[in-house]
């Protein structure tokens, strides 16, 4: 790939050096009293330990060892992208990116009769009308016959076939890149990488920096990085995603049949969501960035706004829950600078709350547990599941 990845040794702190220079190169500022607006508000201290172990990991299937399982989560991780789609999502499915991911892998897990669709082979069979067929999503839009008057006809586009051509073409990438290099699944790679990472004894998180560095070398899928005005900013949310998963998934297992990486240090998985509600939270400040105005124009900040959101969540029952609004569309420059200031703003956040000292468990909240937080936060809440947030399609990144 055309942009230079870090050494293993400084792949963590890369992640975090170079999306708090994004940031500040952006003026995108994150103030201390923002922060602790935040975590002193009754909408954090009232949800955060019931929603942050909240992961969406629980897989309703059999499997037939631990292998099994960790292949299925590496495909769901290596698949977890699409946020862009939302919208035409739910108008399709009634259901959002993630959770339509989820329903494919399932179906990829149960539906491959001749084939097993989770191997390195079957997943090169994964072509568009297969996704499509699994996804149960239709890729084809109507459009005006150009010689008979009054007919449509359907032909294949959309956004619902961008996203599944995007979801194919990773499928047979990776599936071809395993099975030229030896491996039945992507899992079995996994399971290597996690071997090879727990041989590095050096400092504590250096085995999942290892990990993290097999894994984002050799699947590009997994290099979620981008240059803006010629530094790079590093990101790799699926490959932290990942991680995180095997260590909520098998680390509390007595003997596992691979290692399981200290994901306690790792920062957050950046995607959309994370900046879209920090921004709405108050916490990332845009008024003060030229390349960011015509967001906050999209973006309803009134003081009124923010102290509603802040506040305990009310006991609104949704009897019919409406679609989601689109939010502003972004260039891939703004998007990897908010994701950027996302990782940034979590970093702080993590900082300031040490320095409290009630409740009493605020001092040991973890990355990963403030990533998880505020990824299902979003979905939790009525009035922020009615938010904009930022979207950008045409990428396998988030």
């Amino acid at each position: 790939m055309a942009h230079p990845l870090p050494e293993p040794s400084t792949l963590l702190s890369s992640i975090r050096s170079s999306s708090r220079v994004a940031r500040q190169n952006a003026n995108i500022t994150i103030s201390s009293q923002a922060i602790e607006r935040l975590l002193k508000s009754p909408a954090f201290l009232v949800s955060f330990e019931r929603v942050s172990a909240q992961h969406g990991l629980a897989l309703p299937l059999k499997f037939s060892s631990p292998l099994d399982e960790l292949n299925v989560i590496s495909i769901l991780s290596l698949l977890n992208f699409g946020s862009g789609y939302r919208v035409p999502l739910h108008a399709e499915t009634g259901r959002g990116a993630w959770d339509n991911i989820r329903l494919l892998v399932f179906a990829m897990f149960i539906g491959g009769s001749e084939e097993d669709l989770l191997s390195a082979q079957g997943m090169q069979q994964l072509n568009e009308a297969k996704v499509a067929e699994l996804m149960r999503v239709n890729m084809y839009i109507e459009k005006p016959h150009k010689d008979i008057p009054g007919v449509t006809v359907g032909e294949l586009g959309g956004p619902l076939y961008e996203l599944v051509k995007l979801i194919s073409s990773v499928l047979v990438e990776t599936g071809q890149l395993l099975q030229k290099a030896g491996y039945p699944n992507l899992g079995a790679f996994v399971a290597e990488a996690l071997k090879e990472g727990s041989r590095h004894t050096k400092p504590r998180t250096s085995d999942v920096q290892v990990f993290l560095d097999r894994l984002i070398r050799f699947i590009p899928a997994f290099q979620d990085c981008h240059i803006v005005d010629g530094r790079p900013i590093y990101i790799f949310k699926k490959a932290l995603f990942l991680a995180h998963a095997i260590t909520i998934r098998f680390g509390s297992i007595s003997s596992p049949s691979f290692p399981v990486p200290d994901t306690s240090l790792v920062p957050v998985f950046a995607d959309n969501v994370l900046p879209s509600l920090l921004v709405h939270l108050g916490v990332i400040e845009l008024s003060s960035s030229p390349s960011f105005q015509s967001i906050l124009q999209d973006v309803n900040l009134s003081p009124k706004k923010l102290q509603s959101l802040l506040a305990e969540m009310s006991s609104e029952l949704e009897s019919n829950v409406s679609p989601p609004n689109e939010g502003p569309t972004v260039t891939m420059d703004q998007i990897y600078i908010l994701r950027a200031a996302a990782l940034d703003a979590c970093e702080m956040i993590v900082e300031k709350a040490r320095e409290l000292d009630e409740p009493s468990w605020i001092k040991d909240i973890h990355y990963t547990a403030l990533d998880m937080w505020l990824w299902s936060i979003a979905k939790d809440r009525a009035d922020y599941r009615r938010l904009g947030r930022l979207s950008f399609r045409d990428t396998i990144f988030f």
